[in-house]
């Protein structure tokens, strides 16, 4: 096991095995939570599920985020972030393995509780571990476990249907313990191989209620709430709106382009990670650009949405991955679990409230294209909050 990094920074055996932990943490983050939309067919037609209730299988884990990541914020004030990680890891899989047993609606809806609440532990742990593991390159760390999450995001999606299925003999039930199987094995590796900080000789308790008073908190959570509400709407909506329009044809197209048009904005951010992370223009531009994709979806014929819908996904991951490194860059050492508990309770509450925003004004209007108005909205909300931030203050 590697001691923790000195004054000098990691050195290059050290540094490879660090960012090779965030990076899998970062997958451990959703291979589960998206293990699920692939099989929903299945699922359905086993449990005999209606819509309200795929609905409220699929909506719970964003509600978990919102509501539970405050606690995430006091296990890590308790135990420290590496142990809450590793809790959450196992949470994590051992929902995704319960859901793989539910006999009926209720316990596959409390398995997926479990599994959320691990996730929603797990969210407010990565930032400190970055600060304490690359305190010197702290917008490449963030870059690195955000890559890892939009790969875990992928990989099931991409995998169940023509692999994973066909292989399982068509089984949803045992496909969600395959998947559980790599998040218990990350937790397992960073049992063994993260480094664990020094014991200190007296320790103080750590504060871990977010000071819901400061401005920061809400700046951060309202612009990482952008990127979050942003990405859960447009997966959303955009299935019934291509049907809609009479381009079922592309609605994977269109998905796949959303989700994989966010790993080239994850690898240009590896590559000038600490050049941006302080500037205001950045998150202007990526506001600018998510804003021009909605309008885009809009306006453009078939082929032009599926393009917006990966120009999309490439602003959308940015502004994720900005903001991410927010709490790490900006608030003292002591209180990073903090910000980031307060930050993901607030944007996952923006990513619940917005898709139904943009569900009563196709209701109401009756026009498809305006459930992408809420999105808009989003995207310019970050170009004016973005200017408020002081991205200077030193943690």
């Amino acid at each position: 096991m590697l001691a923790p990094s000195g004054p000098r920074g990691p050195s290059t055996r050290e540094l490879v095995l660090l960012v090779s932990l965030l990076w899998l943490a970062g997958n451990g983050l959703r291979i589960t939570i998206l293990a699920v939309p692939p099989v929903i067919p299945l699922i359905r037609t086993e449990l005999g599920l209606s819509e309200t209730q795929v609905g409220i299988l699929t909506g719970l884990p964003p509600v978990l985020f919102a509501c539970t990541a405050v606690l995430g914020s006091l296990l890590i004030a308790r135990f420290g972030a590496l142990t809450t990680l590793i809790a959450g890891l196992l949470a994590t899989a051992a929902g995704s393995a319960l859901r793989g047993a539910a006999p009926e609606m209720w316990t596959l809806y409390a398995a997926t509780v479990v599994t959320g609440f691990g996730v929603a532990i797990m969210h407010p742990s990565l930032p400190p571990l970055v600060r304490g593991w690359l305190p010197h390159r702290i917008g490449f760390g963030t870059a690195v476990f955000t890559n890892g999450l939009l790969v875990g995001e992928i990989l099931p999606v991409a995998l169940t249907i023509p692999v994973v299925l066909p292989w399982l003999n068509n089984s949803w039930r045992e496909s969600f313990l395959l998947w559980a199987a790599p998040v218990v094995a990350i937790a397992l590796i960073l049992l063994l191989l993260a480094p664990r900080p020094p014991a200190p000789a007296q320790r103080t308790p750590q504060r871990w209620w977010p000071d819901w008073h400061d401005p920061l908190i809400w700046r951060l959570g309202i612009a990482l709430g952008v990127a979050n509400a942003m990405y859960f709407t447009a997966n959303a909506f955009l299935p019934d709106y291509l049907h809609h329009l009479g381009r079922a044809d592309l609605v994977s197209a269109a998905l796949t382009a959303l989700n994989v048009g966010q790993i080239p904005a994850s690898l240009l951010l590896l590559a000038v990670a600490g050049k941006l992370e302080r500037a205001i223009w950045p998150h202007v531009v990526c506001g600018a650009g998510a804003l021009a994709a909605v309008i885009g979806i809009v306006v453009l014929p078939g082929p032009g949405i599926v393009a917006c819908a990966a120009i999309l996904g490439f602003f959308n991951a940015a502004i994720l991955i900005l903001m991410l490194a927010m709490p790490p860059l900006l608030a003292p050492p002591e209180d990073v679990h903090r910000v980031s508990a307060a930050m993901f309770t607030i944007s996952y509450s923006c990513a619940v409230i917005t898709p139904i925003f943009s569900g009563l004004l196709w209701d109401m209007t009756g026009v498809a294209w305006t459930a992408f108005v809420p999105l808009g909205v989003c995207a310019v909300v970050l170009m004016a909050i973005a200017p408020t931030i002081r991205f200077d203050r030193t943690s």
